[in-house]
């Protein structure tokens, strides 16, 4: 029988739907009772070995054989994309769990947690979290999830469960309940269960070790591999070992005294592998109560937590490859120089700068982003740093809406806060990418209309207004007289025109009750003034008169339309008509 790896299995969803929990009570352990405010803080990781499976599904595994050793899972918090965590090619997660409150539907993580499930093409299965809050439900964790359910309930939880068929359809996959799947390679398996009960998580496990046995026995086939490759999950401090990593071990064989090489935004470490630990089966990484045992060697797939020489500066999801003393290292740090290359270098000549607190999340927002159109000139990991505000801020003269910094879980350093309170530089962070998106949408369209309008400001305004009889001050060199505002805005030096389109001045000045003003809005009587014309004979009191609208002018206005009022519509449409009187084609 072929040898195969374990199965790695990133649990991911909206935050509070029962990611941990699900796991808690497959590990039986009680993780989420220490993270604070009962939210995962960190991503972790754990082994759960085919015995235990056995113990969950005895009594529907009966004769059916386990070609998995078990399952690696990686439990990532709910403001993390599950592609921080990330392997050459892709995600490092064989498969996903969907965690879905089934009383709360899709969330903003769900509906992030899908989108990238989909830009990798991960196969998942959805767990519809919490089944026993639905009311009249019968908790019995000896048996099948719908035993024992009343016909109202079962009908009531197919409603529930139909409610996320349609959510999932909106983004493209069809689903069933599990049960009623007939291809799982077209459709996405829904499984009801409850973490509280323990009720659905054997039918869980085994739709998704089913699955992978079935599809991926080729990607789980253990192979000989010259390198050892893993991802860095959590780099942190531990008394008396000092800098730690937390590793994902995805491909080949690590040992104490082997070559290590870790990816870093701006070079490569070359250090040795001084200590290696690996978690108790069962047990959580990120525990603080966690047993973990020396060892010598470790095969993936697995977590494990080592200890090395020169490794401050390291940061989570960078890739590390292990090889055997001696070794020449050149094709290794070619590999993990490639890998960060093609994802930082994949990036556009113009456009925002990004920053995030991993490799895989820069390549989740990357692909995001590129998916809306949206260009990218520089793309890092790593907080925002005044370097970056210089960059973003180089693109105010050429292009303004570039001027912007997306910061993915990171944040400003002191230098950064200190130069952005002097230049115009946009940031936005957000620890959901899909928020953080969403946000920088909405910047982009506020900061357009406001464009727009400084655009409109500039041009000639569309106005219409009547000189009123026996209001002539001054009939020549200025004319002065009084005009009434019948639509529009009347600016100072707005050329006018006639009803019959002929130029006739520029409007001087304006007055009201003696003083200068700058404009005067529809339904104000003003006094203006003018040269080069008679009254009586260029204007004639109760005349009809225009803005002048130049023709470049009325072309910009109709691709601003969508911010005019119907009353500056109306104007343009007059002055069209009149001066289309003399040319037909003109503003067209």
């Amino acid at each position: 029988m072929e040898k195969l790896r374990h199965l790695i299995v990133s649990v991911v969803g909206h935050v509070d739907h029962g990611k941990s929990s699900i796991l808690d009570r497959i590990r039986q352990s009680c993780i989420v009772d220490t993270e604070l405010g009962r939210i995962t803080q960190a991503i972790g990781a754990s082994v759960v070995p085919s015995e235990r499976i056995r113990e969950l599904c005895a009594s529907l595994l009966k004769d059916k054989q386990l070609k998995v050793p078990g399952l690696l899972f990686i439990d990532t918090p709910g403001h993390a994309a599950f592609t921080s965590l990330r392997k050459r090619g892709g995600s490092l997660a064989d498969m996903a769990i969907l965690v879905v409150d089934i009383n709360e539907g899709f969330k903003p993580q769900t509906h992030e947690a899908l989108q990238i499930l989909k830009q990798f093409k991960t196969p998942f299965v959805v767990a519809a979290n919490k089944v026993d809050i639905i009311q009249g439900w019968k908790a019995d964790s000896k048996c099948g999830i719908f035993t024992g359910q009343s016909k109202e309930l079962l009908s009531e939880l197919d409603k529930k469960i139909y409610e996320l068929v349609a959510s999932l359809f909106e983004h493209g996959f069809e689903a069933d309940r599990f049960d009623r799947v007939t291809d799982f390679t077209k459709q996405v398996a829904i499984v009801p269960v409850s973490a509280k009960t323990g009720q659905g998580i054997a039918e869980m496990l085994l739709v998704l070790i089913g699955m992978a046995q079935k599809f991926l026995a080729a990607r789980l086939k253990k192979t000989e591999d010259e390198f050892a490759r893993g991802t860095i999950l959590e780099v942190k401090e531990i008394p008396g070992l000092g800098t730690a990593l937390d590793v994902i071990l995805y491909s080949g064989r690590l040992c104490k005294q082997d070559t290590l090489l870790i990816g870093c935004p701006n070079a490569i470490i070359e250090t040795k592998v001084k200590a290696l630990f690996e978690p108790e089966p069962l047990c959580e990484v990120r525990d603080k109560k966690a047993s973990f045992r020396s060892v010598n060697c470790v095969e993936s797939a697995a977590a494990v937590r080592l200890a090395a020489p020169n490794t401050e500066g390291v940061v989570a999801g960078m890739p590390i490859i292990g090889l055997k003393p001696g070794r020449e290292t050149t094709s290794a740090k070619n590999d993990i120089e490639k890998q960060i290359q093609e994802v930082l270098l994949n990036v556009d000549s113009v456009g925002i700068v990004i920053k995030a607190d991993s490799l895989g999340s820069i390549e989740a927002l990357l692909k995001m982003l590129k998916e809306k159109g949206v260009k990218v000139k520089s793309a890092n990991i790593g907080n925002i740093t005044k370097r970056d505000i210089t960059e973003a801020e180089s693109n105010i003269k050429t292009e303004p809406l570039n001027a912007v910094i997306l910061g993915f879980n990171v944040r400003l350093t002191k230098d950064a806060e200190l130069l952005l309170a002097k230049c115009p530089v946009k940031i936005i962070t957000n620890d959901i990418i899909y928020k953080l998106i969403e946000d920088y949408e909405a910047w982009v369209e506020a900061e357009t209309r406001k464009l727009q309008e400084q655009e409109l400001g500039k041009l000639i305004q569309p106005c219409k207004f009547m000189v009123l009889p026996g209001y002539v001050f001054r009939q020549s060199n200025p004319a002065i007289f009084g005009v009434e505002v019948l639509a529009g805005v009347l600016h100072t030096n707005t050329p006018v025109m006639n009803k019959d389109g002929k130029l006739i001045s520029t409007v001087k000045s304006i007055q009201d009750q003696q003083e200068n003003i700058e404009l005067a809005e529809r339904g104000k009587r003003v006094a203006v003034s003018m040269f080069n014309v008679t009254i009586g004979r260029q204007i004639k009191e109760g005349e009809l008169l225009y803005s002048a609208v130049p023709e470049e002018h009325f072309k910009e206005f109709k691709r601003l339309k969508h911010l005019l009022n119907e009353e500056q519509k109306q104007i343009l449409k007059e002055i069209a008509e009149i001066m289309r009187k003399k040319d037909s084609f003109w503003g067209v």
